[in-house]
């Protein structure tokens, strides 16, 4: 059984409230019942983390280390966009893959949001699937 950690940055919290058009009608709670009801018929144990702190979010990456477990997902929200301290964090958990994951696609939005900081520390990008992205992250961490 794989172990997985799905990680919830900076207002994402606030789904279901905030810009529905581009973020959807799921709250938070919603996103993870959708992901672990998605993922149920695989051999995944998840585990979910949700901060608009930035060194909560890096104290969760590195527990992801010292607790074992085999791949992160993450969408750090705005961190995305400036944490050289999450791209850190994820370099120093290697080689526990790592997929990014943006519900919108970042790179047809506001200019700030097409760079990800954060990307190259990782295995892979996901952008503009929607919640499905998260899905798709995890069963490339399943794969490889």
């Amino acid at each position: 059984m794989k172990k997985i950690t799905v990680i919830n940055g900076v207002n994402l919290n606030m789904l279901g409230i905030r810009e529905k058009g581009v973020y959807g009608t799921l709250d938070y709670k919603g996103l993870c019942e959708y992901i672990a009801d998605k993922i149920k018929s695989y051999d995944v144990e998840l585990r979910f983390f949700q901060s608009n702190s930035e060194g909560e979010i890096v104290d969760c990456i590195h527990s992801c280390y010292f607790e074992g477990y085999d791949g992160v997902v993450i969408n750090p929200g705005a961190h995305t966009h400036y944490s050289y301290a999450i791209f850190d964090a994820i370099k120093a958990i290697a080689p526990i893959p790592v997929v990014e994951v943006h519900i919108s696609d970042i790179h047809s939005r506001e200019d700030f949001r097409k760079i990800s900081v954060t990307a190259p520390a990782c295995v892979r990008q996901i952008a503009g699937m929607g919640y499905d992205g998260y899905i798709e992250a995890i069963k490339h961490l399943i794969r490889n």
